[in-house]
């Protein structure tokens, strides 16, 4: 998912008559551009598609105070970060820019392939301009084409970014035969005890698995995965993309902008035509981005979740436009991390936007209490809430 990096000393982007790099609202940037970039970008990120980004801050429930952080060049979109200030990130009055919108586990931002650096410096212009003293990009892949361009810029203007927190995720090296992946990741066994489950779930009635892909097929399968994940524990928390009306307005809006350009997909796994297991894939590049899934609980003794994901990797590792698949899950996830086995090194990182800038230090230290006061408070709910469950 990575791609060389262009001469580390290239110029400065910058155009005679044009603004090179701006902050402008998600609103004003047109789709046209902002499709051409995300198509040729360095590290390609679908959460950073307009359509995505577009449906996400209009629709979502915490959406709202989108921006872009703009880089231009020979009058094309050479750079996107999309972003939101910290007042309406954090709550807090803070000269911080945070590159956070709903349901995006990814931070890559946009660079153009054929002049990265020189796109990655002009995109830390933007924010520098803005009045920001400090970037925030909360889920930063380490080893990708884009944080690289980002750090190298950062070594040469002798700037030192701050990691709050690293975690690793899995992901799939999709260019692989699907069979002999499967077997050196789960082991014969556990496989074998899989397919005993499929024969008892063919026992109940008929099997199959389908793939949506047009408009028309995404629309209705959504509609089947929002009622599943609603009938399970995101639906007793309240959680689910479909309990929400702005939450569902969002992901309609985006699966059908997707959708229109190939880059969307629901596969399920059926019992007698009803869908007992779901996931939403995205695509971009030569990557797929295994979104959301959910299954049906009272059949959980057969794991449909898992034989969606094993058929899931068998059809990405026979997609030839596929090298890579990112899971978007947390860390050590119970599921996905012992299927797929390699993994995302991902990083809140916070960019200092000046060198040797004293506010941007105090910044940090605020973000880090932040945090530390957010981890202390959820250990106590935590406890609580098991003594609570003791009792009862």
């Amino acid at each position: 998912m990575s791609a060389e990096i262009a001469d580390p000393f290239a110029a400065p982007l910058s155009v005679a008559g044009e603004a090179p790099s701006c902050l402008a609202s998600i609103e004003d940037v047109p789709v046209t551009e902002w499709e051409a970039l995300a198509d040729r970008a360095l590290e390609t990120n679908a959460f950073f598609d307009p359509a995505y980004s577009r449906a996400a801050f209009s629709l979502a429930a915490s959406g709202g105070g989108g921006k872009a952080l703009l880089a231009r060049a020979g009058g094309r979109l050479v750079a996107l970060l999309p972003v939101v200030w910290a007042s309406a990130a954090f709550r807090l009055p803070l000269p911080v820019l945070v590159a956070r919108q709903p349901y995006s586990p990814l931070t890559a931002p946009l660079l153009a392939a054929d002049e990265p650096l020189a796109a990655a410096e002009a995109l830390l212009d933007a924010g520098a301009a803005s009045g920001a003293r400090l970037l925030d990009l909360p889920a930063l892949p380490l080893d990708g084409a884009a944080g690289k361009a980002l750090l190298a810029i950062l070594e040469r203007r002798g700037i030192r970014p701050v990691s709050l927190e690293m975690h690793e995720r899995a992901a799939l090296d999709a260019s692989q035969d699907a069979e002999t992946y499967l077997r050196d990741a789960m082991g014969g066994k556990k496989l074998k005890e899989l397919r005993r489950l499929r024969n008892r779930l063919d026992d109940e009635g008929a099997v199959a698995f389908a793939l949506a892909r047009t408009p028309d097929e995404i629309a209705a399968a959504l509609e089947r995965f929002l009622v599943l994940e609603a009938s399970g524990w995101k639906g007793e928390g309240g959680t689910g993309l479909g309990q929400d009306a702005g939450d569902a307005a969002f992901v309609r809006a985006m699966a059908q902008g997707l959708g229109r350009r190939g880059a969307f997909e629901v596969l399920e796994l059926t019992l007698d035509g009803r869908a007992i297991a779901s996931g939403l894939v995205m695509r971009q590049g030569r990557t797929a981005f295994f979104f959301k899934i959910a299954y049906d609980e009272k059949l959980s003794r057969f794991s449909p979740g898992v034989q969606l994901t094993l058929e899931l990797t068998r059809q990405l590792c026979a997609d030839e436009t596929i090298t890579f698949a990112d899971s978007t899950a947390d860390a050590g996830h119970p599921m996905i991390d012992h299927i797929w086995r390699e993994r995302l090194r991902v990083a809140d990182m916070l960019v200092p936007l000046h060198a040797n800038d004293p506010l941007a230090g105090g910044l940090i230290l605020l973000l880090r209490l932040r945090r530390a006061a957010r981890e202390q408070a959820k250990r106590i709910f935590r406890h609580f809430r098991s003594l609570r469950e003791k009792r009862q």
